[in-house]
């Protein structure tokens, strides 16, 4: 509940935020000045690619959910034993001698959503945020091809 709390409430600054700039780009494009002007519409650029980059933010969280949720409920979910660092993440020697089964299964099975889950799982838990996010990728439009 509280991530959820945090995605919203980050959100909303961020979108107060982008509506801010987007006024200010209008009072500038307005103006009498031509410097203003191009100013103006050069800085109406950032809210149009912040309001992309949150929306594909939240559509990828929303579908990863979805998929995290139907695991769980299959159980599926990859039991997180994993002993942790004070900061909470699992602990990276540990979460790196379990990667080989996620990555093996997602080998073995490229086509099923499922296995592509898990393996971002691990690699998440492995420390490679980058990777996670391609696999959970992969296993959204895996997942989307056979409904």
């Amino acid at each position: 509940m509280g991530t959820k709390l945090g995605v919203v409430v980050m959100s909303a600054l961020l979108l107060l935020y982008l509506v801010a700039v987007a006024q200010l780009s209008i009072s500038l494009v307005v103006a009498d000045d031509w410097l203003a002007k191009v100013i103006g519409v050069a800085l109406f650029v950032l809210p149009v690619i912040g309001a992309w980059a949150m929306a594909a933010e939240l559509i990828f969280g929303l579908r990863s959910q979805k998929l995290s949720d139907r695991l769980d409920e299959e159980g599926a979910l990859p039991v997180d034993e994993l002993p942790k660092r004070p900061s909470g993440r699992p602990d990276r020697v540990a979460a790196d001698a379990e990667f080989p089964q996620f990555q093996e299964d997602a080998e073995k099975n490229p086509e099923d959503w499922r296995a592509w889950f898990r393996l971002g799982l691990a690699y998440d838990a492995s420390g490679d945020r980058r990777r996670a996010r391609q696999a959970i990728r992969r296993a959204i439009s895996l997942e989307r091809r056979v409904q």
